[in-house]
């Protein structure tokens, strides 16, 4: 069966070659000039950088063996006298599809599993706490086609389906929670599908689901032709190792999407996502990030890799030509922490394994530093929302009764 290819020219590296942003500018600059971009890229834990962190050599040789990348840091917080220390050690992991597009279904998903449950032994052998695929990881992201079949055939119960039961292995082989990311097919409400995050427990037992709460219609993302807008609210998964969330792809987007899941007691939210460079990137390294110095929490991002080529040309409702691929899904994960540090990013264009140790007492530490919840005044916005939402709506604003609008008419070219 051939397997998928991303082009003649990799399209996920930069000018001159470099995977990341960081191994261009650590190649151009002076040391201490480096250590200053970094500063201000990535802020500072415990007053400095985020520190690396030192794996089994047999974490580093199944990547290199399996030609991932990998990179592993850890986030402190301050000593406490009266909390105990919480640490969780968690995975992020992103990929390219395996197959083509036009490859049986069953043999894609078939080996989407086998390449993925390579870098869940890797994140097992590293003796990670909580572990987050990207969105739809079981399949290409074909929802820029609007054709229904095949990708429809890639749905699952999220309960019980194969991929669920695969995990389920792999979550009790490594005392291990994870978070799978599918295509769920409903079958006890009429077959409907929905994009859902799976959480499976340590103990090998589902733990619930979470379906994604907004659904883009921009560009190519065409995702309302196969699911709509999630129903399971904004829900705190408590799992042996902390309080995490799921704010898949889209919802990013959403400043009070993140805070919702705050204010329902998330420690972690996971972005499983695929995005492309030529719409988000530009957005990417700030989205997640922002969210959790809002929320006093830390996000795990995760963006799949590659440039998925679809036999059937498609067109972007832009007046440009058809075309057959999506884009490029640049990568790029990344972990950020409550005191607005954040790692470096993993590979743009390969396959990769992100581990990082969390200290959880970190969120509470910036929440009493910076009283962003305390003072956030959710009376006067939950006034604001209840009046927006009503059909007879009018905004706030004030008029000066003593001036004039200017129309100022454009000239033509």
């Amino acid at each position: 069966m051939e397997k998928a290819t991303t082009g003649p020219a990799d399209p996920g590296t930069l000018a001159g070659g470099y995977d990341t942003l960081e191994d261009m500018l650590r190649a151009k600059l002076a040391p201490d000039e480096f250590a200053d971009a970094l500063r201000l890229m990535q802020g500072s834990n415990m007053g400095g950088t985020v520190r690396e962190l030192a794996l089994d050599d047999a974490v580093g040789d199944a990547a290199r063996e399996g030609d991932f990348d990998l990179k592993a840091f850890a986030f402190e917080a301050s000593r406490e006298q009266m909390r105990l220390k919480r640490v969780t050690r968690i995975g992020l992991m992103q990929n390219k599809i395996v197959l083509t597009t036009t490859a049986p279904v069953k043999e894609q998903r078939g080996a989407m599993w086998k390449r993925c449950c390579e870098m869940i032994d890797a994140a097992g052998a590293a003796r990670v706490n909580v572990l987050c695929l990207q969105e739809a990881w079981t399949m290409p992201f074909g929802f820029c086609t609007r054709e229904k079949y095949p990708y429809v055939e890639f749905a699952e119960s999220a309960e019980d389906g194969p991929t669920t039961q695969l995990l389920m292995d792999k979550a009790r082989q490594y005392n291990m929670v994870i978070v799978s990311p599918i295509l769920e097919r409903d079958e006890a409400h009429a077959g409907t599908i929905w994009n859902t995050a799976v959480v499976i427990s340590n103990n090998g037992s589902y733990l619930g689901k979470h379906r994604k709460n907004h659904i883009p219609r921009v560009g190519d993302f065409n995702e309302s032709t196969y699911y709509m807008e999630g129903n399971t609210g904004h829900p705190v998964f408590e799992t042996a190792f902390g309080k995490i969330a799921i704010n898949i792809c889209y919802g990013r987007h959403h400043p009070l999407n993140w805070q919702a899941f705050g204010l329902n007691g998330a420690e972690i939210v996971f972005n499983p996502s695929a995005t492309i460079g030529a719409l988000s990137e530009p957005m990417w390294s700030v989205e997640g990030r922002n969210a959790a110095i809002a929320n006093s929490y830390y996000v795990a991002s995760i963006n799949r890799v590659g440039t998925e080529i679809f036999p059937n040309a498609f067109t972007s409702g832009d007046g440009n030509e058809a075309h057959h691929d999506f884009g490029h899904f640049y990568g790029s994960s990344y972990v950020a922490a409550p005191d607005a540090s954040r790692t470096p990013s993993l590979s743009r264009c390969r396959d990769g394994l992100m581990v990082c140790d969390v200290n959880l007492g970190l969120c509470q530490q910036v929440k009493d530093k910076w009283g962003f919840q305390m003072t956030a005044r959710y009376d006067l916005y939950n006034n604001f929302f209840s009046r927006f939402s009503k059909m007879d709506y009018k905004p706030q604003v004030v008029h000066d009764p003593n001036s004039r609008v200017v129309r100022v008419q454009a000239k033509e070219d």
